[in-house]
């Protein structure tokens, strides 16, 4: 029989939970663009309207590893996000602002 999740999550100790929560935070912090479209819920067709080009170009781009930067912000904005560059150093993190305006 089946069991429902909530009893099973009820049986996992406090410590193990918040390992849990951990990793579950991590992967939501981090994806690969395809991941992170999935999870908006968008098709590579939908992206692909969005941005006015085929849907292969969807494909073709989501397996770089290498694009421009207003590539990558059309692509987030067309997911309803935005785009911020980030330099993380032992002192601190800056925000990279010569691309805010392009």
């Amino acid at each position: 029989m089946a069991r429902k999740f909530s009893e099973l999550r009820a049986k996992i100790s406090p410590e193990r939970r918040a390992n849990i929560d951990k990793m579950v935070e991590k992967a939501m912090a981090e994806m690969p663009l395809n991941e992170l479209r999935n999870a908006r819920g968008l098709s590579q067709k939908m992206l692909a309207e969005a941005l006015n080009i085929q849907q292969p170009a969807i494909a073709k781009l989501e397996k770089r590893t290498d694009m421009y930067i207003s590539t990558l912000r059309s692509h987030v904005e067309a997911m309803g996000g935005n785009l911020e560059i980030l330099a993380h150093f032992p002192e601190g993190t800056v925000k990279i602002a010569n691309f805010s305006q392009i």
